[in-house]
């Protein structure tokens, strides 16, 4: 565990789990307890049921019985262990009894206040004080605050050397550490102090108390040192969707304990409940906080072998929820990484939320896209989907990455099957198939695959059709069954656990039997004599052979002449089941092999930001690093974006330098576009000096990691006229008769600082081609996956074919994002051609029905198949005309879209900041950071940091955001207002988004609300949930309305449901 420890943790941190064993922490409350003895039993029964530590309180005298959290007098003990003696006697006494029993002593410190007439309130005299102008008669304030007294601001110093003394002599007596209660209470920054003057003093562990804590306030205890903190397992209701936020949250200060039920407070469990929270405490968090009492030895045993079975794996890393927010099996993944894609094992979670039984009916083998990579379940008691969970019941399973699909060295593809020349049965409109040789159908692993076909055949004879199945790297074949559907359509479902590429097959054959028998049906059900086939039906058993008696049975009731008793024999499924297994299949057809490229999950869904890292910094005269990068991760992740793309990071060339706004003339102190590649510092592969070395480079991918980030890097197949390449091959370039090179263009662009390679020059092929593959290979060995390609449309397309091909050949887990803005056709294919994804025409799509008519052709057409469009809403190219005069609202407007219209979109650094100064009458950017360094001030006033923070917690959150796919819509009555609803194929709930498309005025439209997809009648009832204000209520009927204000928030964003939350 402490592989995964937390900033100002000391060594001695969480070192009950040492030998592999979580923190299992049995509570005691010693106004319960009235002797030694009670004590012994006490700890004996947490030992037994898989304890390792004793937390207990309160341990100091009370100001009135009741309340334990209210200490009157630290200098003498609880009055009922009065007699054993002294705090610190009892500690001693209580510690060494506890040892006995292979347990660590903890005890329960209030730090926020004390009674404000004990003796402990005397001694603090100036350090606590009554609350400022408290009115005992104010109704607001409980009994509790009219008694105490508060910690002072500004007295944080003078308390910890107050409470570091007394601490060190409960630690000199025996405790091993303390739980640190009223943490939400104390003034802020005050914990931090208190806890380095503890530490200053004595070697202990100190556990901060969360549950009720303000989230806002996680982040000041990230650095305050503490050992653990404690997540509110036993008052999740089941169905929200905070409990993996705060899981997440937490775990990045401390390992996290998950309590079963609050302690000090008589509750009473369900057996049913009492399983719930003592397994998802056991499986969710590092370890188990349960109060002494309340625990059923069987049931408490077994999480505690739980949580220390994971401790022992470190499954202590990221978790992810797998099923939407109410779902009646709440679904999660842990792992044992702080991102989810780089885990080596974890365990899937399934928790029955419902007082009834549940199935599990999200697949674990293997689990869905939101797990963040392929997983598979390794160790199963029965079958895992479907598998009913009685109520309470938490189901555990162990799961472990799929192995890529890796192709080999070797040119293994096969040939397909041609369909026979006479076949009388025809196989058409395959789908996914992507029209072009070679070209694969775009596919996520782990999400469901239907394969649909038209199958057909002149006359009446009955078809049967099978799908194959295989992996490129895998010579077995998996055979599904094809059902026909109607109207010739047939269809099966696969599911690919493994990311790489993949085929598939169709056979489709006449059933001579099953037509014989069928026209035996119809005919005799008719009235119709049916002698000449069952003389037919005989003929064609016999000619099967003697090989089963089965066979001469049916053959001999064909000519038996009892019709009725013959038909049923012949007909029935027994006889068609068998007859199938021997009978040969005359004229098959064949279609295939398809290809289908199945990639991980953030080929599809992902949020993207852009920056330059020489722009990171605090001075326009100071080159930002690769280190100033790192310490800029926290608020990129904080915003929710999982990828950060950089421009070019390699040297920049010096002849013809662009300086600032692109002029042709650069200052001395110019540093030239990143895309002026190349210079006696290196080429492709090198690193610009000035960002650092590789050394720092690496350890920036690794930082990224640690942030849930992927670090994405700009290829850009061009040369400054100082790249290494120039002069050792001379021969990959195109002279002119003078002997010099054309300058690269992108009409009506012109780039002076820059020149070509000329991919079929005379000694291009393949050095050029290879040395290009292997710029890629070498930074796949630097650890990036993810590649933005720059203007792929001006460089062949064989040459990314193959290219693509070779890199994904050998590592899967590759993605290449096209910057291609150029003509629809060429753009598409790119993306046959392999890019995963692409940018799009969004950035100038504005007015409503442009908006619903791209949609329309990327999730209705053909190219639904292979074009995953990337929503970026600006680019260090692009400043749209939008954004120029739209003010913030604007930027929340194309925010919001582009979040919520496709699973891929990303943004480039001072969007958040609503930058839009252009160059008079030009989409570009005045000043532009392309030709200089430009420093930000990212906690500027105005910014929409918390609404892009929300757009994408709720991405994370709802899988109908995931894609583009499944977006349709709705008629709202005022064409500056868009209404679109998203939502995973056969679910009940829906995304609903509204979005004003005026940035200068509010907006007022009545909307259709689809009642029939949930056939509703028109005045029928949903529940709706607001995403954005966090409110539940019912919208009735289908006419519905929606008032935007461009001054707070021009969209809206609901859940609903036609479910009545429980």
């Amino acid at each position: 565990m402490r592989e995964h420890g937390t900033a100002g943790a000391t060594d001695a941190d969480m070192s009950a789990a040492a030998g592999g064993r979580a923190l299992n922490v049995t509570h005691l409350d010693l106004r319960r307890l009235n002797s030694l003895q009670d004590f012994d039993l006490a700890a004996r029964r947490a030992a037994e049921v898989g304890s390792n530590c004793i937390c207990l309180g309160p341990l100091f005298d009370l100001a009135q019985p009741s309340d334990p959290l209210l200490v009157a007098d630290h200098s003498r003990s609880l009055e009922s262990w009065a007699q054993v003696g002294s705090p610190v006697q009892v500690v001693e006494q209580l510690a060494r009894r506890s040892d006995r029993q292979g347990l660590s002593l903890f005890v329960d410190i209030v730090l926020d206040r004390v009674a404000c007439n004990g003796a402990s309130a005397q001694g603090l005299t100036g350090i606590y004080h009554q609350f400022p102008g408290l009115n005992p008669l104010d109704p607001r304030h409980t009994r509790r605050d009219v008694l105490s007294a508060v910690l002072r601001e500004g007295a944080e110093s003078r308390a910890a050397e107050w409470w570091a003394m007394h601490l060190a002599a409960l630690v000199s007596s025996g405790a091993r550490g303390f739980r640190l209660l009223g943490v939400a209470d104390l003034p802020r920054q005050a914990l931090r102090p208190i806890v380095n003057a503890v530490r200053a003093k004595t070697a202990c562990d100190l556990w901060g108390w969360t549950p009720g804590l303000d989230w806002a306030r996680h982040r000041e205890l990230a650095d305050a040192g503490l050992s653990a903190v404690f997540a509110s397992t036993c008052w999740w209701d089941g169905r929200a969707g905070w409990l993996v936020e705060e899981y997440e949250a937490l775990r990045r200060i401390a390992p996290v304990l998950g309590v079963v039920a609050p302690p000090y407070e008589a509750v009473s469990l369900t057996a049913e409940r009492l399983t719930r929270n003592l397994m998802l405490a056991a499986a969710a968090s590092h370890g188990v906080f349960m109060p002494g009492g309340v625990e059923e030895p069987c049931q408490t045993r077994r999480a505690h072998a739980l949580a220390d079975k994971l401790a022992c794996k470190r499954v202590t890393g990221e978790l992810r929820a797998l099923s939407a927010p109410d779902a009646a099996v709440a679904m999660f993944v842990r792992t044992d990484r702080d991102d989810a894609r780089q885990a080596s094992c974890g365990v899937a979670i399934a928790v029955n939320t419902q007082s009834t039984p549940a199935e599990v009916s999200l697949g674990l083998e293997p689990l869905p896209p939101m797990a963040g990579l392929g997983l598979v379940a390794i160790e199963t008691e029965g079958p895992l989907a479907p598998r009913l969970l009685q109520p309470g019941e938490v189901l555990v399973v162990e799961v472990a990455p799929t192995e890529p699909v890796r192709a080999s060295r070797r040119n293994d593809k096969r040939d397909a099957k041609l369909a026979a020349a006479r076949s009388p049965v025809a196989i058409e409109r395959v789908s996914p198939v992507v029209a072009g040789a070679g070209f694969a159908a775009k596919h996520i692993v782990g999400r469901p695959l239907t394969i649909e076909v038209d199958i057909l055949a002149d006359g009446h004879d009955v078809l049967a059709a099978e799908l194959t199945w295989w992996s490129a790297d895998k010579q077995d074949r998996s055979i599904v069954p094809l059902r026909l559907v109607g109207n010739d359509r047939w269809l099966a479902t696969v599911t690919p656990g493994r990311i790489g590429r993949h085929h598939f097959s169709i056979e489709a054959w006449r059933d001579e039997y099953a037509s014989l028998c069928h026209a035996m049906e119809v005919k005799h059900r008719a009235g119709v004599d049916i002698a000449v086939e069952l003389s037919e039906a005989d003929a064609f058993l016999q000619s099967l052979g003697d090989i089963d008696p089965a066979i001469t049975a049916l053959a001999a009731a064909a000519r038996s002449g009892a019709a009725d008793t013959a038909v049923a024999e012949l007909t029935s499924l027994k006889a068609r089941t068998r007859v199938a297994a021997v009978a040969e299949r005359h004229l098959p057809a064949y279609e295939g092999p398809f290809a289908v490229e199945v990639e991980r999950p953030q080929a599809e869904f992902a949020a993207w930001y852009e920056l330059f890292p020489r722009s990171i910094t605090d001075s326009a005269g100071r080159h930002g690093t690769f280190d100033d990068v790192i310490a800029t991760l926290p608020r990129v992740r904080e915003m929710g974006f999982d990828v950060l793309y950089f421009p070019p990071i390699h040297p920049i060339g010096h002849t013809n330098r662009k300086g600032r706004n692109n002029s042709l003339s650069a200052g001395p102190d110019d540093p030239g576009s990143p895309y002026a590649i190349g210079s006696e510092g290196g080429g492709h592969d090198a690193i610009h000096t000035a960002l650092g070395t590789p050394q720092d480079f690496r350890r920036l991918v690794a930082a990224a990691h640690d942030h849930g980030l992927e670090i994405a890097l700009d290829f850009a197949i061009q040369c400054s006229l100082d790249h290494p390449w120039l002069r050792e091959h001379p021969e990959w370039f195109r002279h002119r008769p003078d002997g010099s090179i054309k300058y690269a263009e992108n009409p009506p662009k012109k780039y002076e600082d820059i020149v070509n390679v000329d991919f079929y020059a005379d000694g291009a092929i393949p050095a050029l081609w290879l040395a290009l593959r292997d710029v890629v290979l070498h930074w796949v060995g630097e650890g990036v996956r993810i590649f933005r390609v720059d203007n792929p449309h001006t460089k062949p397309l064989p040459f990314w074919q193959w290219m693509i091909g070779d890199i994904r050949g050998r590592h899967p887990d590759v993605i290449f994002l096209s910057e291609a803005f150029t003509r629809p056709k060429m753009m598409y294919r790119l993306a046959k051609v392999g890019f995963s994804q692409s940018y799009t025409y969004f950035t100038w799509r504005n007015g409503k029905q442009e908006i619903i008519d791209y949609l329309r052709e990327l999730t209705t057409t053909e190219v639904v198949d292979f074009f995953r469009p990337h929503f970026f809403v600006n680019t260090p190219d692009i400043n749209p005309i939008f954004l120029q005069s739209s003010g913030r609202a604007g930027f929340l407007i194309r925010a919001a879209l582009a979040a919520t219209l496709s699973g891929l979109w990303g943004v480039y650094s001072g969007f958040e900041l609503c930058e839009a100064t252009a160059l008079p009458g030009r989409e570009e950017y005045l000043d532009s950071e392309k030709y200089e360094i430009r420093p930000r001030n990212f906690a500027s006033p105005g910014n929409i940091v918390a609404e892009i923070t929300l757009l994408n917690r709720l991405r994370r959150t709802y899988p109908a955001l995931h894609s583009h796919r499944g977006v349709t819509f709705y008629n709202a009555f005022n064409d500056q207002v868009l209404v679109y609803g998203k939502r995973e194929p056969g679910a009940d709930d829906m995304i609903l988004v509204a979005v004003s498309l005026d940035p200068h005025g509010p907006q007022h439209a009545n909307f259709e609300l689809p009642l029939w997809e949930w056939k509703l009648p028109d005045d029928g009832v949903l529940q709706v949930e607001d995403l954005v204000r966090d409110a539940r209520f019912a919208w009735q009927g289908k006419m519905q309305s929606v008032s935007l204000n461009p001054a707070t928030l021009p969209f809206a964003i609901w859940r609903l449901s036609s479910r009545r939350a429980a």
